[in-house]
């Protein structure tokens, strides 16, 4: 298991002081704050692929995993503008791939905090999976953090004012029932992880296109 050495072996990515402003990040340049975002990323993923197999192991029965696939478990993020083709990928900009990368962050941070207040309510959770949840859920703050940084380095250092609004992306349910709980918070899980892939790779594309610009697939 890789979760002991991702708890300390990860660069921070705290880009405000105590007043909440961000000094740290500006003071980085951009080359190394992109491979900081990246490590991000990469960690993100790795943990949100353990806890999607945790949950997966422990709560849904092999003939429900297929279910999540079905109607009424599609991806909260599946309505949002963000490129799924490779010829649609290779046609945007880096400043919209950064884009698409903060719109995937900022709607996951609500649904991971209602993720954490659920699973406290399953009786048979384990400790380590409901660790890795939180820090999932910090680390996207960080993540977060890190990307609008990016995004006002590459406008030369303007004023960022565009945020997804994420309001309605994401419906609760009144205490469902616990068959519904379970397949809703695997349906989450497991679009997240899928998502976190998709932030990595777009990151990863930024990076390359920026060393290697022509062999950029």
């Amino acid at each position: 298991m890789l979760w002991p050495y991702l708890l300390t072996a990860s660069i921070p990515l705290d880009c405000k002081d105590e007043q909440g402003s961000f000094t740290r990040c500006p003071s980085i340049s951009q080359e190394k704050l992109l491979d900081r975002v990246i490590q991000h990323a990469e960690l993100i993923y790795r943990v949100s692929e353990e806890s999607c197999s945790m949950f997966e192991e422990m709560f849904v029965p092999f003939p429900l995993r297929l279910q999540r696939n079905q109607a009424g478990y599609a991806c909260i993020t599946k309505a949002l503008p963000i490129p799924s083709s490779k010829s649609e990928i290779q046609q945007i900009s880096d400043t919209w791939l950064l884009h698409s990368v903060l719109m995937l962050v900022q709607s996951w941070i609500e649904p991971l905090v209602y993720l954490q207040t659920t699973l406290d309510r399953y009786d048979n959770a384990s400790e380590m999976l409901l660790n890795k949840t939180k820090w999932v859920s910090d680390k996207l703050i960080s993540l977060e953090q890190g990307v609008v940084v990016l995004i006002r380095k590459m406008l030369n250092e303007g004023m960022l004012t565009a945020t997804y609004n994420e309001q309605g992306l994401f419906q609760y349910d009144v205490l469902p029932d616990m068959l519904e709980s379970v397949m809703r918070d695997y349906t989450l899980l497991s679009c997240f992880k899928k998502d976190a892939h998709k932030m990595e790779i777009f990151l990863k594309l930024l990076k390359c296109r920026q060393t290697d610009k022509y062999n950029c697939a």
